[in-house]
This record gives structure tokens, sequence and C-alpha cells, in this order.
């Protein structure tokens, strides 16, 4: 599917829910942040989400904090090469997939609290410091 493509599917909520998995949610991320700056494209991206997660039923699935802080880390990858396309990106950068890159910046304790699906939470790692 093109770009142009998953994004409108993903907007009309038209994209298949087995489909929107984390690498879908990268993606979107991805495109959002070429097209628009980090504000615009981080609103764009809650939208889109929420109105997905509302159609299949799952209002609550949307995660604030996790939702803002992987818009960050894409978008800080992207400042070297905003031109890149998805496929080189997802090849560059393996630790946004498997979890490792959200896990050097917050526990599992902090991910897990109420308030981060609803407002975002500062990071409550060090990157570069062991996990207690």
């Amino acid at each position: 599917m093109s770009d142009n493509d998953f994004l409108n599917a993903l907007e009309t909520c038209r994209i298949d829910p087995a489909a929107f998995n984390h690498a879908a949610h990268l993606r979107a991320g991805f495109l959002y942040l070429q097209r628009h700056d980090f504000a615009d494209a981080l609103g764009r991206m809650r939208r889109a989400i929420r109105a997905f997660a509302a159609t299949i039923g799952k209002d609550g699935l949307y995660h604030e904090t996790i939702t803002t802080a992987f818009m960050t880390l894409i978008n800080e990858r992207l400042a070297a090469d905003r031109l890149m396309t998805w496929v080189d990106f997802a090849a560059r950068h393996a630790d946004l997939f498997d979890g490792t890159a959200l896990s050097r910046h917050y526990s599992p304790e902090r991910l897990n609290h109420p308030l981060a699906r609803t407002v975002f939470l500062l990071p409550d790692r060090v990157p570069g410091e062991k996990a207690a």
C-alpha cells in the first residue's frame, strides 16, 4: 500500500485492525513527521489513533505517553534525513520495533501508570543507566 493510501485508510478508519500493529503505528508516525512539524504531526497521530480505536470499539486503547515518546524518537531520528523512505528508516532503526528504544527511557511501571494513558509522563530512566 502506498504511503498516501496507508494514511488515507488510517484517517478514514478503513485500515484492517489486524494490520494496524506496532510497525503500522510507527509508519504512521514517520509519515506524519515527514509531512508536518512535530506539534501538528503529533496532533494528527492522536486523532487518527483515537478515531480508529473508537471505530473498533476500543476507546481506551490510546496511550498518550507511548505515542508521544515514539513520535519524539522518530522525529529525532528523522532530523538527519527527512527524505529517507519508510523502508530505509525501518531498516536503520530496528530498536523502535523491538521495544528496546522505549525501554531505555521508561520502566514498565511508568508506562503502566494510570496517568500514562491520558497525559504524557516524562521518562523515569536515564539512557545508559542499568535498570534497577
